[in-house]
């Protein structure tokens, strides 16, 4: 089923604490609040479902977590659950810059090590760290979280909303980390259902598309943990919550990119006298202007491409004229040819606006991270696809277009390990039947008011991890027959990554 993303401002700010109910009678992961929606238990009295229960349908024609047969796989255990979206709650009122995740990793460490993992910490330089948790003779699946939060001030008004001025979960990632702990957990407290290996990495600087290069050169990670036959991530999506989303056969699910620093060189002086200076400012700004068209004029009518700048900084008063300006920019593709292309158009423009400019020196570009387009294996994808299924139900199982988001968890497809990844849904019923109502439409990812609905995106994240990494593993003496994929199953391509 092809469900529309409605993306953008959100409506309505619906949350959790992990003991009970809040002051407004929302509920906590136990029980339902005054307004008679539910925790993590049950449903409400309007019909939204808890982890446990489903609720009234989206009503749109689009699959949501009520109105539909319930999931066919038991929602996580209360105390799991529980434990997940305390996490879950204490990582986003804590973001941490790219770069800077040293808290985020250390409750990410101490809480594989209590489900019976060996960390390693500080792989790559930075703070990524693995957990390995060997489980008998069999495959090694990886499954893989980002740490990072971005430079987003946030807006939500939730009581768990961000501490830190500046810095916000507005991606994600704290839920991909409190679900990937939960899918551990069920994991490890039922090894007699499995053989093999787990070896989950949580990767830094995802947002600046540089931690997972890091983590796989400079901290070796399959030289010193072994080449996994299989590579699992999931993603937050504004779709429909308690839906995940697969691309089609083949198709890729997200775009590539590169990103840029531009450094414009003026004359510095005095706002009064302009004939005396070289303006960088309105050298940056014809420039912005000048790249709006690059796509338009570089790329066929047919391609997928975007290229925004997304950053201008200059000077630091109105009667200076400064001596530099800097950009930064991002192109967005779905074949390397098409980014190449895009990049030295950039690169063009960059320059004849300088030289019209009368800039006293060349400016310079640098690519500071670049990431290949996401094709998740195709046999791979159709098992875990399969699998969720089985899970929730073929109704809240998606099908998602390309998008031209970007990640760098395609560089773990090196050595062609294969890769699967799939799309989460967040959005709330309230909110999505507001959106597709003609109301406000729902914040997407990066903006300041994105607010998972955790009382059912959490649970269905759990689930759909676990589900997936159960496909890759062996099934151990209480597990059944053969795992329903390996790296030798019809379709999977081994190609080396990037």
């Amino acid at each position: 089923m092809r469900c529309e993303v409605v993306t953008a401002a959100r409506t309505a700010k619906d949350t959790d604490d992990a003991s009970g109910a809040n002051g407004d009678g929302r509920a906590g992961a136990g029980g339902a609040g005054g307004d008679g929606r539910a925790g993590a238990g049950g449903a409400g009295s309007d019909g939204r479902a808890g982890a446990g229960g489903a609720g009234s349908a989206y009503g749109d024609g689009c699959a949501g977590p009520g109105g539909m047969p319930p999931p066919r796989a038991l929602p996580p255990p209360r105390p799991l659950l529980r434990a997940a979206l305390a996490l879950y709650l204490d990582l986003h009122a804590h973001p941490e810059l790219s770069g800077h995740e040293h808290r985020t990793a250390g409750l990410l460490a101490a809480r594989l090590t209590e489900h019976g993992l060996t960390v390693t910490t500080a792989v790559g330089g930075g703070h990524g760290l693995v957990g390995v948790l060997r489980n008998g003779p069999g495959p090694t699946v990886l499954l893989r979280t980002e740490l990072d939060a971005l430079p987003v001030t946030e807006a939500t008004g939730l009581p768990y909303a961000s501490t830190i001025p500046g810095v916000m979960h507005a991606c994600g990632h704290d839920l991909h980390i409190a679900a990937l702990t939960g899918a551990v957990a069920l994991l490890a407290a039922d090894r007699e259902s499995w053989r093999g290996t787990l070896l989950v990495v949580g990767q830094p600087a995802e947002e600046t598309l540089s931690g997972a290069r890091s983590m796989l050169t400079d901290g070796r990670l399959y030289e010193r943990f072994g080449t996994p036959d299989a590579a699992l991530a999931q993603h937050t999506a504004p779709l429909p919550a308690g839906t995940v989303a697969h691309a089609p056969a083949g198709a890729p699910l997200m775009a590539g990119s590169i990103a840029a620093d531009v450094t414009l060189y003026g004359r510095g002086g005095h706002a009064a006298t302009p004939h005396l200076t070289v303006d960088p400012v309105l050298m940056a700004a014809a420039t912005v202007l000048g790249l709006q068209p690059v796509v338009a004029r570089t790329t066929a009518p047919a391609e997928h491409a975007v290229l925004t700048v997304g950053s201008v900084r200059a000077g630091e008063r109105g009667n200076v004229t400064p001596d530099t300006a800097e950009l930064s920019l991002t192109v967005r593709a779905f074949t390397d040819s098409a980014l190449d292309r895009l990049l030295a158009a950039a690169t063009r423009v960059v320059r004849a606006q300088a030289a019209a400019s009368g800039a006293p020196r060349d400016p310079d570009l640098t690519v500071t991270a670049r990431s290949p387009a996401l094709h998740p294996d195709p046999a791979l994808t159709a098992a875990v696809r399969r699998a969720h299924e089985g899970a929730f139900g073929t109704d809240r199982v998606l099908d998602t277009a390309p998008a031209t988001a970007t990640e760098d968890f395609p560089h773990f497809a090196a050595g062609g390990v294969a890769t699967a990844y799939w799309l989460l849904g967040t959005t709330g019923v309230r909110e999505w039947r507001a959106a597709r109502s003609g109301g406000a439409p729902v914040d997407p990812n990066h903006a300041p008011g994105f607010a998972p609905d955790v009382r059912t995106a959490l649970p269905a994240g759990i689930t759909a991890l676990a589900t997936a990494a159960r496909q890759v593993l062996a099934p151990g003496p209480d597990g059944g027959g053969e795992a329903p994929w390996s790296p030798a199953a019809p379709g999977h391509v081994r190609e080396a990554g990037s």
